[in-house]
This record gives C-alpha cells, structure tokens and sequence, in this order.
C-alpha cells in the first residue's frame, strides 16, 4: 500500500479525514483509521459492544461525546467506575470549571476547589450537591440493587445531557465494580448507617455472565485501563475471548500495568482471540474519542 499525503483540501467532514489519516500511514493516524474501520465491523456485523472508560472524562467535555454514543445506541453496555456517577450527576446541576495543569494545589485547597488535571471543581460543585442530591435519590435505592439498578435509578432524575439518563432511557447497563470508590458510593454507604442498603454486585456478576455466555459476537471499546478495563476482558475470557476490540491509552507498556498492556498482551490471556481484529491507539482520549465517534457516526 502506497503511503498517500493527506489532501487537506478533499475534508469536508471528520469521515473524510479520518479515511485519509489511513492512507496517510501516519503513525498513530493510521491506528486511528484502523480503530474506525473496525468500530464499524462492530457495528455493521452486530456485534455485542461494551464501552469502557474511567472517570476522568466525564469531568471534560468528552462526556457529551459518550452520551451521544448512549443516546444512538452505538454501544450497548458500559462498565466504568463510580466517579463517573459522581460526574454526569453533579454536572447536571453544577459547572465545572477550565483550570490549568500548573496551579497552586495548596491554594486550591484553601480556596475549596479540587483539581482534576486541568479542570477545576469547586467543593459545591461536587461533593455538597453530590450529598444534596443523593439525599434526594436514596430512597429510591432499595436493599439488594445491583449497580446497573443504582446507576438507572439516577439516570431517570437527571436531565437529558446526562451519560446515565440516555443508559435508563435506552436501557443500555452501567456497571460499576468499584461503587464505593467515589463520592456516590460513599454517599449509599453514609445511609446505610441509618437503614440496611446492601449492594449487590452479584447481580451485576450474573448479568454479565448471561451476556458474555449468550452473545455471539462481542466487542469493545476500551478507553485507559483499571478496572473498567479489566472488568470486561476478565468477562470476555469466558467468551473465549473478545472477537474485537479498540484499546486507547496514554499508558507505557515497560512497567507491566494493565493501563500500559497493549491487546496483543491480552491475547495469552484468552481475553481477546488470537483471530481478532485489535488496535490499541496511544493518545489522549478526549481527542481521540470525539474524532472516533463523529467519523463512525457519519459511517452509519
């Protein structure tokens, strides 16, 4: 295959360029038009797909980003962690702020505002209206629910520019392994004291368990590692593996973490098959995943 320029003067949608970034054999331009092109078999092929991501991006813009991928139903189950429930509910009644990378922490502190990166969230924009509302909430959240349960019960009460009311309205699952790794979590557990609330991630287990044993074809677009990441290729064992998959990560390969594993590493594992069409993208997600969407969005 020859490597072709891009013709910048030919783009007139993100598809056009994404198509030409393939051709291009730019280095990692070219893995973005192979993660595309097999996102689009995916979808094309139906095939069963989970989208996996941690937190962090939904304290950014790239939250729309998924929601829209929620909301058309390009994806069909997520597994993520619970800072994600903390920001799609406290964005949907507070802003969050842009910061920078190289302010004072100290003074942060101080002032009542949390860094994350280069966003700032002021106290009352996370952990009071996180309390506020899931005192509002909790009644609803009865003894035994599975986190897919907790996640739709919030989802329903926040507004249609929320992640997790496009997962109740479309019924798409949201799981969480590590519910209690957040301020949601933390706030299911402050009630508890005052009325029995047990979670039950079980239930969330056996609901996994019917998906990866009844689907015919699954795969997955995985965004950073931990759990989230985990979660799903730990389920797609019992698969025999993902049938394909997208990996992005801004993670090194040399310290052995899961974050830095490319999906090639997963194939020893059985958590991808060795026939699978993979791609693993290094970047930053909150461009990577908006140019990946908008292009497949214009495919279908």
């Amino acid at each position: 295959m020859i490597v072709e320029d891009i013709d910048i003067n030919r783009v007139e949608n993100v598809d056009d360029l994404i198509r030409q970034f393939y051709k291009a054999g730019g280095f990692t331009a070219k893995k973005l038009g192979e993660a595309v092109d097999i996102f689009e078999e995916m979808i094309r092929h139906d095939y069963y797909i989970f989208l996996t991501f941690p937190a962090c991006i939904v304290a950014t813009g790239t939250r729309g980003v998924i929601k829209e991928m929620v909301k058309r139903k390009i994806v069909h189950g997520i597994i993520t962690t619970c800072g994600t429930l903390d920001h799609d509910l406290a964005r949907s009644f507070k802003p969050y702020y842009h910061g920078t990378f190289f302010a004072d922490d100290t003074k942060l502190h101080e002032k009542g505002i949390n860094r994350l990166g280069n966003i700032f969230i002021p106290n009352e924009s996370y952990g009071t209206i996180i309390e506020e509302k899931m005192g509002e909430i909790i009644e609803s959240i009865r003894d035994g629910m599975g986190t897919r349960e907790i996640a739709w019960e919030i989802g329903k009460r926040l507004s249609n520019d929320a992640i997790l009311y496009w997962a109740w309205k479309n019924k798409i699952p949201v799981y969480i392994p590590a519910i209690t790794d957040g301020a949601v979590g933390w706030q299911i557990w402050m009630h508890s004291q005052e009325r029995k609330i047990k979670i039950d991630i079980l239930k969330d287990e056996k609901e996994l368990s019917d998906i990866f044993f009844e689907k015919e074809k699954i795969g997955g677009v995985i965004i950073g590692g931990g759990v989230s990441k985990h979660h799903v290729i730990w389920w797609a064992q019992f698969h025999g593996g993902l049938d394909k998959a997208i990996y992005i990560t801004t993670a090194s390969e040399w310290d052995g973490s899961l974050s830095g594993a490319r999906l090639r590493e997963a194939i020893s594992w059985g958590k991808v098959k060795s026939t699978a069409k993979h791609i693993t993208v290094e970047g930053d997600a909150t461009v990577l995943l908006p140019l990946i969407a908008a292009s497949i969005i214009q495919r279908i």
